[in-house]
């Protein structure tokens, strides 16, 4: 059976609305997305680390709860388990504070075996940080090899944008190694200076064929080899945004599992199973954005679970 991989960082989210807590949850960009991808019973795994101290326990047993598998987690005891505060303004976007203490040694794993039509999600600032990018980028291009299907979100936040001149030749290279590239307006502005969709597929065309730029309210615009879409998004008022471009991811991975989508067919899809694709994955974004969860509900996971 195909397997299902998700690469990143682990934190505890605390969100805070009015300068009170109101909630904590485990997160991450590719935390979120395996856990919906849990949900709906796919077989996931995460990659990645946490602290063997009680937030460490707290997201391990999360996982484990909702069918992630762990196997390849790096618990350390030389550091904690990191922390990121999530403050909602007034239209429930969030700005961050990080809290990491991580330990000298990072990722300390056997990655696993990789097949051909597994399906590999990597992105935000785990896939750019020096520490593990060696062992990571050794597994993406295994994946790549194999002839999995790869996807990758940038994620990059306006935090980071005094270390781009640094960051950005990998960014450059993790487009390269993607059959996906899914990534918001910002992201491209911040990364490339590019103002609309066209701007950027012109820039990463030569590096990834497929190309879904999310833009708000604006919509979702689809680029490939072959076509080019532009869907809408539905009208709502968000209790918060976190987790809503993961769950995105998510239902990109769904789709491709759920309609069978393999490695050769990829470049060659047919604007009715793309319209397919970005309606699932606007559709799980939507319903996340609803909630103050960084991924689907159980309930809503029941609707569409294969």
């Amino acid at each position: 059976m195909r397997k299902i991989f998700t690469i990143g960082e682990t934190v505890l989210d605390i969100l805070f609305k009015n300068s009170q807590p109101i909630i904590a949850k485990a997160g991450g960009a590719c935390l979120n997305s395996a856990v919906t991808l849990g949900r709906l019973n796919l077989p996931v795994y995460f990659i990645g680390e946490y602290g063997l101290d009680e937030v460490g326990n707290f997201i391990d047993n999360f996982l484990r709860e909702n069918k992630v598998s762990t196997d390849y987690v790096y618990r350390y005891y030389d550091g904690k388990s990191s922390l990121a505060l999530a403050f909602l303004n007034e239209n429930n976007d969030a700005s961050y504070d990080f809290y990491k203490i991580y330990p000298e040694k990072r990722l300390d794993i056997d990655f696993p075996d990789i097949q051909q039509d597994d399906i590999v999600l990597f992105g935000s600032i785990y896939a750019i940080t020096i520490e593990v990018r060696k062992k990571l980028i050794e597994f993406i291009k295994q994946a790549k090899k194999n002839k999995a299907i790869i996807i990758y979100d940038p994620n990059f936040r306006k935090q980071h944008l005094h270390d781009l001149p640094r960051l950005k030749p990998m960014i450059i290279e993790n487009i390269s190694f993607a059959n996906i590239v899914r990534g918001s307006n910002e992201d491209f502005s911040f990364i490339f200076g590019a103002n609309d969709v066209d701007e950027t597929y012109d820039i990463i065309h030569d590096k990834s064929v497929n190309l879904l730029y999310t833009a708000n309210k604006k919509g979702v615009f689809l680029k490939t080899q072959n076509f080019s879409g532009k869907y809408p998004v539905h009208k709502i008022e968000p209790l918060s945004t976190i987790g809503a471009g993961d769950n995105f991811n998510a239902g990109i991975v769904y789709s491709l599992i759920k309609h069978d989508i393999k490695f050769k067919q990829l470049n060659k899809l047919d604007k009715s199973l793309w319209d397919k694709i970005v309606f699932t994955a606007v559709e799980f974004a939507t319903h996340v954005c609803l909630v103050y969860d960084n991924y689907i509900t159980d309930e809503f996971a029941k609707k569409y679970q294969l």
